[in-house]
């Protein structure tokens, strides 16, 4: 059966590619003309309870040019709406056979056209800025299959009307800032209407319209209830990173995880890596303690790193990313070269940044904390023009600190700016970039002990964490920036197109004295090294990703097709990297500022290009609660480097496949199983002993599990059992150990839970359990069944905090936060562990309409733990720390 349905898919693929972008657009956006005078009749309404909060909120969500709703759960007090309003007594499934929009002055009016005159029911609800309507006894019978329109109306970011089931229709109306007003009507002659238009800029919201009755025989204006926006909660159950398209978490089958805006808000934490925590992702081998390195499923994962859906090159050389313009992050666990090309087989990060809004918005935010850490930060947006065709955003921080770690100190300045274009109706064009200059001393931070006074007994005593091995004038600087622009145009309302480009560049200098060596016999002391360059090195990414997206049916199958072709460019130019010796030093009684000792060391002086392409197409197949998601990319990647050590040039291409595919199956609606086979490839340089080239390493995954959406669609929930294995692995040539050769594998296999979102109104939940049992199974050096390092066997985050959502005390709160990382091995040979850890992390908060104020005390009980480095040394965690958080909004 599955053989026939992919033959079927494959077949359908190849005829759409033969479709003109003309013909598609003929076909499927053939629409018939009505009037959009309606005779109205009056619902009669029962009060709905809703939550309020200030209208700052309405401007806090992002005009995003790619619109993804983001919707954060019900709003009714006393459970599911649907529950309280009684259905039509009649059995009898009513079609809609066409859905309109029409213009009016005041908004649109989108008219469900039923093939008989029975009164639909309406069961409304409000999820984020989300109208959402459910119908009961109600079908969508359309040739196009599901309805869908983007930006209809200023103000309105997308209408859909779906079918959830066979018995019942949903009709959803996002507002791109807030909840749009909604009013319905009966026409006896169009059918059941509903007129639409965007909030006004006031803390006045919209309508949840009432139950409908029969009409009366007089015209009258229908009645309105006052909604306002909820708060702030954890839960976002959409995301594109799963399948590049907009698609709810319970259709990908595949484990995802998305870390709001407002977990970071809550957290505040100073690194990246410090909120990926949230989601399950550990601390990799760190160069740096604020470098981008982490480990997703047993590997590490630091060079999948995206921005708005394209590749962020510069993750390769340890960068360090601001959180000032992060609107969300995605994490995808698992292999992605479906959709990305060649990569980790870990797991992907995909950071969404901050979009133009279209009201005005204006934010002004101070921290300060522990090791003198002193940051104001600053957010503005809002419309250029009055028509509001043309936005802005401007975000920008500044951070002086210093830490923990003797003689650290660190400038760092960010801006980002964004201008959102509406150039027409169905046409949308966004421009960002972003500028970043840090400035530290030190080697970016790292104190980098040796294991032997730290997590091994040392007879001298303890290592003080603060202690920093190389020297006091040790310093890296870098400069880093990003250009991208993106593209839209739906070319109907089933087709549509996007390109993406980014170009990014990185410049960084350094001085950097580090320990090369065990412990010597003295346990006292420890050998030296020390890198610098001749000239910065610098680093130009070009990236440009192109995709068209289409909807049709195949009978009463649902298709969503997705095809595409991305291009990257990568040229690094590393202008002589020289070592010398440095003076060894006393690690229990430093002495800084001696000489170095022997001569220069030329480590590298070349310059490198990387060069990929990659065509990929995926189906979403969709038939009453089962989904197929089938989909495969090929790749072609080529490696140039021109050494001027031992001048000369080597280059190497590689091509490979990789394909996924995954089912879905709902039982009931809240429910998904899912199940799925993946694979992942990365290009591999250099050659064996006998000057054969190196094949990219291969990942293979196998993934079930089920995933759902409790307490009324507040908390979601997703529960992953995975196999995860690496082949073509680098392991020791017995015949020459100067060579390698591709024989080993490694091996991941584990459990993950993960849960996000609203338990009660005003207490949010954000967690990640991970059981990861990650081993090498072949290898000529490494003894079978060792564990691979840096990657603890369990791992346990939780954040939850509560906010007073009314009364004496409302917008006073407090949140805490667990972090539990579990024993690490400190190399693949099992040479010895880093014990495992337990941080608590506490906060106090207060918001109103435009203050909100966060008192954060970081690692409460001021646990002392370390992190890995390489097998000789690892790096000590930070301490206790306070910081407080002041952030005006208007």
């Amino acid at each position: 059966m599955h053989f026939h349905l992919l033959f079927d898919v494959s077949s359908l693929l190849i005829t759409v590619f033969s479709i003109t972008v003309a013909d598609a657009e003929q076909l499927l956006s053939e629409k018939s003309n009505v009037s959009s005078e309606v005779n109205s009749k009056i619902h009669s309404a029962s009060k709905v309870q809703v939550y309020k909060t200030s209208a700052k909120y309405l401007l806090r969500t992002p005009r995003n040019q790619n619109f993804v709703p983001q919707l954060n759960g019900s709003r009714y007090n006393g459970g599911n709406p649907r529950n309280a309003l009684p259905r039509q007594a009649t059995t009898d499934v009513v079609s809609v056979t066409d859905v309109k929009v029409n213009t009016t002055d005041k908004g649109i009016e989108l008219i469900l056209v039923t093939s008989n005159s029975v009164k639909l029911q309406v069961s409304p609800k409000i999820e984020g800025n989300s109208y959402i309507a459910d119908i009961p006894n109600a079908k969508l019978q359309l040739a196009s299959g599901d309805f869908r329109q983007e930006k209809p109306y200023p103000g309105i970011a997308l209408i859909t009307v779906t079918n959830v089931d066979a018995n019942t229709l949903r009709v959803t109306v996002v507002g791109e800032t807030s909840i749009p007003v909604v009013k319905l009507f009966d026409s006896q002659t169009q059918g059941l209407v509903f007129g639409v238009s965007a909030t006004p800029s006031t803390a006045q919201q919209p309508t949840i319209p009432p139950q409908q009755q029969p009409p009366t025989e007089e015209k009258q204006p229908p009645i309105e209830l006052e909604v306002t926006a909820p708060p702030d909660t954890y839960r976002v159950p959409n995301t594109s990173i799963g399948t590049k398209t907009d698609t709810p978490l319970r259709d990908i089958p595949q484990s995802i995880q998305v870390i709001p805006r407002q977990v970071i808000e809550d957290q505040q934490p100073r690194y990246l890596v410090d909120v990926l925590r949230n989601a399950g992702v550990s601390k990799g081998n760190l160069t740096s303690q604020s470098a981008d390195t982490f480990v997703i499923q047993g590997f590490d994962a630091r060079s999948n790193l995206y921005r708005n859906g394209v590749r962020d090159r510069l993750s390769n050389e340890n960068i360090s990313t601001s959180t000032t313009n992060i609107e969300r992050i995605e994490v995808l666990r698992g292999p992605a070269s479906v959709l990305y090309g060649q990569g980790s087989p870990g797991g992907t990060v995909n950071i969404i940044t901050k979009q133009p809004l279209s009201q005005p918005y204006y934010a002004f935010e101070v921290r300060r904390g522990g090791y003198e850490l002193f940051q104001p930060s600053l957010d503005l947006s809002g419309p250029l023009t009055k028509d509001g065709n043309l936005l802005y955003r401007l975000n920008t921080s500044y951070r002086t600190t210093e830490d923990f770690i003797d003689f650290f100190k660190e400038k760092r300045y960010f801006i980002s700016p964004v201008i959102g274009w509406q150039i027409g109706k169905n046409t949308n064009l966004t421009f960002d970039a972003e500028y970043q200059d840090l400035q530290q001393t030190g080697m970016s931070a790292i104190p980098q002990h040796p294991a032997s006074g730290s997590v091994l007994p040392n007879p001298n005593g303890k290592i003080p964490i603060s202690r920093y091995l190389g020297e006091p004038d040790d310093f890296y600087n870098s400069q880093q920036g990003r250009f991208a622009y993106n593209f839209e145009h739906r070319f109907s309302q089933n087709w549509s197109i996007k390109n993406s480009f980014q170009y990014a560049f990185l410049t960084y200098d350094l001085k950097s004295t580090f320990i090369n060596s065990p412990i010597q016999s003295d346990n006292r002391t420890v050998l030296r090294r020390q890198s610098t360059y001749r000239d910065p090195l610098h680093l130009d990414s070009y990236a440009l990703d192109t995709n068209i997206v289409g909807k049709f049916n195949t009978g009463s199958i649902n298709h969503q097709i997705l095809f595409g072709f991305d291009l990257l460019r990568q040229i690094k130019r590393r202008p002589g990297l020289n070592q010398r010796n440095a003076s060894p030093i006393d690690i229990f009684n430093p002495v800084y500022g001696q000489p170095l000792v022997g001569s220069v060391i030329p480590i590298f002086d070349d310059k490198t290009r990387d060069d990929s392409l990659g065509f990929y197409i995926q189906d979403q197949v969709k038939f009453n609660n089962l989904t197929l998601v089938v989909g495969g990319r090929y790749d072609w990647v080529k490696n140039e480097v021109n050494s001027f050590i031992t001048p000369g040039t080597t280059s190497q291409s590689d091509s490979a496949f990789s394909p996924r595919v995954g089912i879905i199956y709902q039982p009931i609606v809240p429910v998904s199983l899912y199940a799925s086979y993946s694979r992942s490839f990365e290009q591999v340089t250099g050659t064996t002993r006998d000057g054969s080239l190196f094949k990219p390493r291969r990942g293979t995954q196998y993934e079930v599990g089920v995933k759902t959406d409790l307490f009324d669609n507040k908390l979601s929930a997703t529960l992953a059992l995975y196999e995860l294995t690496l082949t073509n692995a680098l392991t020791a040539d017995l015949n020459n150990v100067s060579f390698s050769v591709q024989t080993g594998e490694q091996r991941s296999r584990g459990v993950e839970l993960s849960v996000a979102g609203e338990i009660l109104p005003g207490w949010n939940v954000i967690g990640f359990y991970g059981y990861t049992d990650a081993r090498i199974t072949k290898d000529n050096r490494i003894p079978i069944g060792n564990k691979l390092f840096a990657v603890p066997e369990n791992f346990f985050s939780l954040q939850t905090t509560y906010i007073i959502p009314k009364g004496a005390f409302k917008g006073f709160g407090g949140g805490i936060s667990f972090n539990y990382v579990g024993e690490q091995e400190a190399d693949n040979l099992n040479t010895y562990k880093l014990p495992s850890y337990f941080l608590t992390d506490a906060a106090l908060y207060y918001r109103n309409n435009n203050l909100s104020v966060g008192l954060i005390f970081k690692n409460l009980f001021n646990v002392q733990y370390y992190n890995p480095n390489v097998v000789t040394r690892v790096d000590p965690g930070r301490p206790y720390t306070a910081e407080l958080t002041v952030k005006w909004e208007f």
